[in-house]
Parts: structure tokens; sequence; C-alpha cells
């Protein structure tokens, strides 16, 4: 069974700066995992932020695009999120997400295994 757990997440002024980490654990060839970072406003539906895929191509959501930067560590079984020129719109909580088949995709039905999220405050 795959776990994730997210770290990372605090409260920060706009223009600052948070990276998020997701250790993944519970499972075997992880390196294989297709990984991505999901974030939930309050009463808004859960969206895709950025996916990285086992070979290490990445694709953003345009809101995030020239600020935000996901990488892995496949030795370290970890996955970042690099958040830079933090807006008061990207305050929500971030969730981690896996899945084993590849996959490059912002759709949160596309993946199967989930952390309980790390939450994100951006002051203005």
């Amino acid at each position: 069974q795959v776990q994730l757990a997210e770290s990372g997440g605090g409260s920060v002024q706009a223009g600052g700066s948070l990276r998020l980490s997701c250790a993944v654990s519970g499972y075997t060839y992880g390196s294989r995992y297709s990984m991505a970072w999901f974030r939930q406003a309050p009463g808004k539906e859960r969206e895709g932020v950025a996916a990285i895929t086992p070979g290490g191509g990445a694709t953003y959501a345009d809101s995030v695009r020239g600020r935000f930067t996901i990488s892995r560590d496949n030795y370290k079984n970890t996955v970042y999120l690099q958040m830079n020129s933090l807006k008061p719109e990207d305050t929500a909580m971030y969730y981690c997400a896996a899945e084993w088949k590849y996959s490059d995709s912002l759709l949160k039905d596309a993946y199967n295994y989930w952390g309980q999220g790390t939450q994100v405050t951006v002051s203005s």
C-alpha cells in the first residue's frame, strides 16, 4: 500500500517562497510512479498544480507556470514543489498524489494514491 506524507506548508507573505515535500513509502519500484501536486481552497474544487512523470517530465497549470517547480529525488523517494512569488490566491490545502501508470495529467481522477495534505497560507 502506497503512503504519501506531505510537509513544508506554512504561512508566508505575498512574494515569498515555500518548498513542499512529499515522502513516498510502502511500495516497490517507487521511481516508476507518476506524481502530482494538487490544491484545494475552501469552497473550490481540487485542482491540479503540477505533475511529474517517472522520467522527470513536468506539467504545470497555467496559474503557476513560471513560479512553481516540481521535482523528484528517486533515491530519497521524495517529490518536491518549489513555490516562488507566492500570491494570496495560492492559499489552499496542498495534496500529493501518485499513480503507478505513466501520467502527466493534472486531473485528480488520474491518481489513486493521496496524502493528507499540508496547508499553505499566503497573506497580502
